[in-house]
């Protein structure tokens, strides 16, 4: 009988997921009290799980059995897909996993820095009637959300806010036509039109070059004053010290971030300090359904390729 095809899993992911692998492989984690480091493996490894860890070329190059990279979540960047097509190496994600926790957390931001949250929940606790007094939130319906990336997410952050909260919602999506973005529930828009006509943008792209940057001084500029900028996709799609100077500006109320450049963001960063950015640890897709379901739809997708 043929030996079981070894599963590397260098990262924690959720149980169920480990268990549907088990009837089938030979599963080494790279964590806890058995942890087994990846030279260990990379001989007889056929499968990674990869969750936030990086697999670069080299570990492709060394991994000689290695038949596929299934990632638990959307992003491609942890990943040397040149290598992995050199080598014939499949590269999988969980696409749409995650479309309903990250596209809550998107809406959640929009309310928070809309309405002052973050500064209201510093300071309440110290002179409540002065924060009442000077905080003057602004709600949603009415407003215009422009998305700039128009996918799973964006689409459903989209539904959300026109349904939800009677939002106007315009989107950009240079892969989309415009009666897509309109069968998809919003109003397509140039980047420039979309932009002077939003109260708040939310970023939806994946950070390639072509995207890195995105939103820099001139287009934050030209939103209207008092708008405010999301980004639940990649760091490096917003100019980080062009948001700040909107912001010192006066130009921009506020920004609500998941992902920043640098993650974790470091404390003495710039962002840290201005009391109308409200900084998330990248925990975008950190629901229970979704990281069980990013895990389990992971290991599917290992298994049906190794059979």
């Amino acid at each position: 009988m043929a030996e079981p095809p070894v599963v590397w899993i260098p990262r924690p992911v959720h149980d169920d997921a480990l268990v549907l692998l088990r009837e089938h492989a030979d599963v080494r984690l790279g964590y806890g009290d058995e942890a087994v480091d990846f030279d260990a493996v990379a001989p007889e490894v056929a499968a990674i799980l990869l969750r936030t860890a990086r697999v670069d070329g080299d570990m492709m190059r060394r991994a000689t059995a290695l038949r596929i990279v299934a990632r638990h979540g959307v992003g491609l960047d942890t990943v040397d897909l040149d290598t992995a097509r050199e080598r014939g190496i499949a590269v999988t994600t969980t696409p749409t996993a995650n479309t309903q926790s990250v596209a809550e957390h998107t809406i959640a931001l929009l309310l928070a820095v809309r309405r002052g949250l973050g500064i209201a929940a510093r300071d309440g606790g110290e002179d409540g009637a002065a924060t009442r007094a000077a905080i003057r939130g602004r709600e949603l319906s009415g407003s215009t959300l422009g998305l700039i990336g128009f996918g799973r997410i964006a689409s459903r952050v989209a539904h959300i806010a026109t349904h939800g909260f009677g939002m106007r919602v315009l989107a950009h999506d240079p892969l989309l036509s415009g009666a897509e973005i309109t069968e998809r529930g919003a109003e397509a828009a140039p980047l420039d039109r979309l932009l002077a006509s939003s109260d708040a943008v939310s970023l939806h792209v994946p950070l390639v070059p072509q995207t890195r940057d995105l939103l820099g001084l001139a287009e934050l500029l030209s939103m209207p004053e008092g708008g405010v900028v999301l980004n639940t996709a990649r760091g490096g799609t917003l100019d980080e010290d062009a948001l700040l100077t909107a912001l010192r500006r006066g130009h921009l109320a506020g920004a609500g971030l998941d992902v920043t450049v640098v993650e974790p963001l470091p404390a003495d960063h710039p962002l840290r300090n201005e009391p109308s950015v409200l900084i998330t640890p990248h925990i975008g897709a950190q629901t229970a359904e979704a990281m069980r379901r990013m895990a389990t739809d992971a290991a599917t997708s290992i298994l049906e390729h190794l059979r």
